[in-house]
């Protein structure tokens, strides 16, 4: 999904380098406490673990299925000439004596195989990779994707998601942990990248790499410490010499861990509304700049 400068309403990727940090948590409470005051969509594209739903409770209200082309060899035609595997960079075909062989799981539906072939022996067929349902949780709309069991690429139903996104709203997607490429897909074309991290040196390993990431994709970034009063300062310290902002520093709590543990978000507990709301202002702000 590309966003030009002259829509209304930023969009906002929530991500972190790796799992646990707490980054759903954060999602799901900025979504909330930012849909107080202006019209927002939530997509949770975490598509291999989406849980974005077990806090808010959304009622669903569409389904569809996403659907990847995959090559079909009519073997009557081939002459086994080899154009098609040379193509493939996916090594999704294959050229032995008898047929060409098709691996379905390892195609990314370029398409360009059907259009290298010179006996036009190759067509396509659909093959379902996963789905996106979307509904709404009081006035916040939520949308989300997952992942088949089994489907090694996640990108399809990750675009699959980005495309339900509404300009009419401020829009929070909830990001996969990581770098790979279904995070490069959330990322991209947002207006900022709010990276959920942990003071380890586990956690100042991974923001360094989602914070080059997120550079490369020209998409400025800001930090929310988790469990902020363990660790050795290292992350705080890394921040400050790379000019990255930490726009909410969230401590170790006990009554956050059972909130999460019931499926509440931080952002409805009283002790941290007014803090999410701070930080729904500043995103906003920050989106905003970076957008004019």
């Amino acid at each position: 999904m590309s966003r030009k400068t002259t829509d209304p309403n930023p969009v906002i990727t929530v991500a972190s380098g790796k799992g646990g940090t707490g980054k759903t948590t954060v999602a799901t409470s900025l979504a909330l406490a930012l849909a107080k005051r202006v019209p927002v969509q939530l997509l949770d594209a975490d598509v291999e673990e989406p849980d974005a739903h077990l806090f808010l409770g959304p009622t669903w209200s569409y389904q569809e299925e996403v659907m990847v082309p995959v090559p079909r060899v009519d073997h009557q035609r081939c002459t086994r000439c080899g154009e098609c595997a040379a193509f493939c960079g996916s090594g999704a075909l294959a050229v032995t004596d008898r047929e060409v062989l098709v691996f379905r799981e390892l195609c990314h539906g370029c398409g360009g195989c059907v259009r290298v072939c010179p006996e036009q022996a190759i067509t396509e067929e659909n093959r379902r990779v996963g789905l996106v349902r979307t509904g709404k949780t009081g006035s916040l709309l939520f949308a989300e994707g997952r992942l088949e069991p089994g489907q090694p690429f996640a990108a399809p139903v990750v675009r699959a998601v980005r495309r339900q996104a509404r300009r009419d709203r401020v829009v929070i997607i909830d990001a996969a942990p990581g770098t790979s490429c279904p995070v490069v897909g959330a990322v991209r074309g947002s207006d900022l990248c709010l990276l959920v991290t942990e003071p380890t040196p586990f956690g100042l390993s991974d923001l360094r790499l989602a914070v080059e990431l997120a550079r490369g994709l020209e998409v400025p970034s800001a930090v929310v410490l988790n469990r902020s009063d363990v660790g050795d300062g290292e992350v705080e310290s890394w921040c400050r010499q790379r000019d990255l902002a930490i726009l909410l520093r969230i401590p170790f709590d006990r009554a956050l861990a059972e909130a999460h543990a019931r499926g509440i978000p931080a952002g409805r507990l009283p002790r941290w509304r007014g803090e999410f709301a701070a930080l729904g202002e500043e995103v906003l702000r920050r989106a905003r700049r970076g957008r004019s």
